[in-house]
């Protein structure tokens, strides 16, 4: 038996038929959009995900707010730890000898609150820097409440405790402004 001659091989170059490579994409699953819109340039992006849509766009001022709450919080929890008189005096405009245990407890507390807030300075997750405000915005609202219960039943409003009730206030929107702007939806551009 005689072995019939093979006819020659042809390559087929696929960079040029476009039907081949449109098929070729769409059994890899490539080029397609996704969910979201996206059009994915290899299976490896699609397989790994495209990070840009995990990166939050900061609010302008965020880390200066993060900066300034966590030092805030450090200077009022060390008064609170070595002057607890004169921080009631300030508050309450009246003599605070026998509250020194518990506004010492009140400045461990702080102290506690702004070391999450100086850790939370170092992160770029999302979701860790809107619990940090929530938190930040809770804690002024029951103290922005605690306070003002006192000074009500008292009938007398000092200097001091107008101005600090004035500035929590402004702390609460600063705080709650900024955790709605993280959790916002980035544009698509």
């Amino acid at each position: 038996m005689t072995a019939k001659p093979q006819p020659p091989l042809v390559k087929k170059h696929s960079q040029t038929d476009l039907v081949s490579r449109l098929k070729t994409r769409k059994i890899l699953g490539v080029g397609g959009k996704d969910d979201d819109g996206e059009v994915h340039r290899s299976k490896i992006s699609q397989v790994l995900g495209n990070e840009m849509k995990f990166t939050m766009r900061e609010p302008l001022g965020l880390r200066i707010w993060q900066v300034v709450s966590a030092v805030m919080f450090s200077v009022v929890a060390i008064m609170a730890l070595i002057f607890p008189d004169r921080l009631y005096e300030v508050v309450f405009d009246e003599d605070g000898t026998s509250t020194k245990i518990s506004v010492r407890l009140y400045g461990g507390a702080l102290l506690s609150i702004s070391l999450i807030m100086w850790h939370a300075l170092y992160t770029a997750e999302k979701l860790i820097i809107r619990w940090t405000l929530l938190t930040e915005a809770c804690y002024f609202t029951v103290q922005f409440i605690v306070t003002t219960v006192p000074l009500y039943e008292k009938g007398t409003l000092p200097q001091g405790a107008t101005l600090l009730q004035l500035s929590r206030g402004l702390f609460i929107l600063i705080s709650v402004y900024f955790y709605y702007q993280v959790g916002r939806k980035p544009r698509k551009m």
